[in-house]
């Protein structure tokens, strides 16, 4: 075996919170590129065993984690467990990438993993899609990295117009139309494979995971669950100092922050206050901290907090996506500028936790053919809860489509009225609608693309229906959770979900569908795995906050910013979107909140589009990379 490699003597996270690096191919070709790389602040550069470089970017010492032995060298870039000895053992077994599967199905976290293999180059993400691996050909070789921005200004991509469309629809769209980046030629890996680059500077992608099968007893598998993620909180409070967690009052959070507490470092936990009265959030938040003496516990009084919807033109520097989360943009900001202040070094969330273990009635289209019985007693609590019609639950159930033909079928109802809660949907995945304000150019060339994706025969994430929907949850909150994570640590605080981890995930879907999707109790799962960490009283929370009357509180008080935010709108110029009728749409009146959703998603790629145009060296080509 040979060394093992901390970075040592590199910015701190202060300085460069914001984690960027390119891996390139051990070939002459691509080592050309390291000047170009080279420019900016700070730079650094890991080699190849050759001497080439192989590791080009900006990361913070505790970030990346490397050992060689001989030719062979495994690093992880991100919250690992500390110990060099996994990657060192990794490194002097390995001949060939695929020797490294057993290394990525083992270690705790969220990270990337990425080798050097005497000319060969493995590079990964994560399941989640938090850590996400782009691909792109520069001077005829592939060059890699985890975001999508220093492959634009390397490579000069035009913008997609087709895939920015997509993201208009109300929802995210689904698999494998989420796959398609906003950049014509730039790649993203997929989930459950590798990148492997040779020394000519090819590359294919391997497939190396596949989800567990959800065949484990509740009973068996809750340990397993509650030591996945009390792993998962435990790399990133491993190392002392100051972290901070969400302690809504939910189960989620309070199961991290308890978790967390259990740490080495000192717990700081955040809060925000509800405007609505009737939320029972700071009662059970309450009850949870005196449970936690030991932390010190922060709330953002409801009158002090950013608007939703404020500052929407304000430019982003990422330019891979619109920003999901664009309602809550300034409010993201202002808790990490204050948290930060207060010493912490990085944030715990609770997002991943509803999408894992929350009892989704999908679970039951699988259930009913599995296990009928059980189905029909969880169906009776679910149509009384739903307030389901008889026969449209049984048509529901009897659907039998493949994903293809769900997915082909699904391009004829882009412009129907929306599903309603009362209507029992089954699918692969949430109903696709487009916004009425989007064109009909547009609504023609979504039809076209999820046709033509429907034609390539795409898998389904799982064979099971309830198995895909979580796992395509889980990847658009991890989305969600990157963006996050790249505004916030500019500010001083990196964004972590455990829930989102690959162990956690794993260990979540393996549990059967008829205990995981149990109506009978909420997140039974999670329930049953915690018990013995959060006290019960808090484990049994009937009631759920909603944070509505914070949405209408930011139309109303941003009204003139988001009524001048629809002159001028570039999605018009592109004629994907009827700026009128936007605007109608935005201003008019909601007596439902959910008919607010597809708006953020209009208003994310507006702001998107103006920060790109705005940004003209973030997508112009680098010199010579042509």
């Amino acid at each position: 075996g040979g060394p093992a490699h901390r970075a040592h003597g590199q910015p701190s996270r202060k300085a460069h919170p914001v984690v960027e690096f390119v891996v390139l191919a051990d070939c002459p070709e691509a080592a050309s590129f390291e000047t170009t790389l080279l420019e900016g602040d700070q730079v650094q550069v890991v080699r190849h065993a050759s001497g080439r470089p192989w590791l080009v970017g900006r990361w913070a010492a505790d970030e990346l984690l490397w050992a060689e032995a001989g030719p062979v060298r495994v690093a992880v870039i991100g919250a690992a467990p500390p110990s060099p000895e996994p990657l060192l053992q990794a490194a002097g077994r390995a001949r060939t990438p695929r020797d490294l599967d057993a290394l990525a199905r083992s270690l705790p976290g969220s990270f990337h993993l990425v080798a050097s293999l005497g000319g060969r180059v493995r590079a990964q993400g994560t399941i989640s899609a938090v850590r996400q691996i782009f691909h792109t050909r520069v001077g005829g070789v592939t060059v890699a990295a985890n975001r999508a921005r220093p492959l634009v200004r390397l490579s000069g991509a035009e913008m997609d117009s087709g895939a920015l469309t997509l993201r208009l629809m109300g929802s995210p769209p689904p698999w494998p139309l989420t796959e398609r980046t906003l950049w014509q030629g730039v790649e993203r890996l997929a989930h459950d494979h590798y990148l492997e680059l040779s020394p000519t500077g090819s590359h294919q992608e391997v497939p190396w995971w596949t989800p567990p099968e959800p065949d484990v007893p509740l009973a068996a598998g809750k340990d397993a669950i509650r030591e996945a993620l009390a792993e998962a909180v435990g790399v990133r409070t491993h190392g002392g100092g100051t972290v901070s967690a969400d302690l809504s009052g939910g189960m989620d959070s309070t199961s991290v922050c308890f978790l967390a507490d259990q740490g080495s470092s000192r717990l700081l936990t955040t809060r925000w206050e509800g405007r609505d009265p009737s939320n029972d959030d700071g009662k059970w938040a309450s009850m949870a901290a005196e449970s936690l003496p030991d932390a010190h516990h922060h709330v953002f009084p409801h009158n002090l907090i950013p608007k939703c919807f404020s500052d929407l033109a304000s430019p982003t520097e990422d330019v891979e996506a619109p920003f999901e989360l664009i309602r809550t943009r300034a409010q993201l900001i202002h808790h990490a500028t204050t948290v930060s202040a207060l010493g912490s070094t990085l944030h715990l969330s609770g997002d991943g936790g509803d999408e894992l273990f929350y009892a989704l009635p999908i679970y039951q289209h699988s259930l009913a053919r599995a296990r009928p019985v059980t189905a029909f007693r969880q169906l009776r609590t679910h149509r009384a809860m739903y307030r389901w019609r008889r026969l449209p639950l049984l048509g529901a159930l009897r659907d039998n489509r493949s994903f293809t033909q769900w997915l082909g079928a699904a391009a004829d109802s882009l412009t129907a009225p929306p599903t309603r809660p009362t209507d029992p949907d089954f699918g692969w995945s949430s109903g696709m609608r487009v916004p009425g304000w989007v064109t009909e150019e547009g609504v023609r060339s979504i039809r076209r693309m999820v046709r033509q994706a429907a034609a390539t025969t795409p898998a389904p994430l799982a064979p099971l229906r309830g198995q895909h929907f979580a796992l395509e949850a889980a990847r658009n909150c991890g989305s969600a959770m990157r963006q996050a994570n790249d505004l916030t640590a500019r500010f001083g605080l990196p964004l972590h979900a455990p829930y989102l981890d690959d162990r956690v995930i794993e260990t979540a879907l393996s549990i059967r569908f008829a205990d995981r999707g149990d109506p009978g109790g909420y997140k039974p799962a999670l329930a049953a795995a915690m018990r013995d960490v959060v006290p019960q009283a808090v484990l049994g929370r009937p009631t759920k906050a909603e944070f509505s009357a914070e949405v209408y509180d930011g139309l109303r008080s941003n009204r003139s910013e988001l009524s001048a935010f629809c002159e001028d709108m570039r999605l018009a110029d592109l004629g994907l979107v009827d700026q009128d009728a936007f605007r109608s749409a935005l201003l008019g009146l909601h007596p439902v909140p959910r008919t607010l959703i597809p708006l953020e998603s209009t208003l994310a790629g507006e702001a998107w589009l103006r920060s790109v145009h705005s940004a003209d060296s973030a997508t112009a080509p680098a010199e010579g990379a042509r």
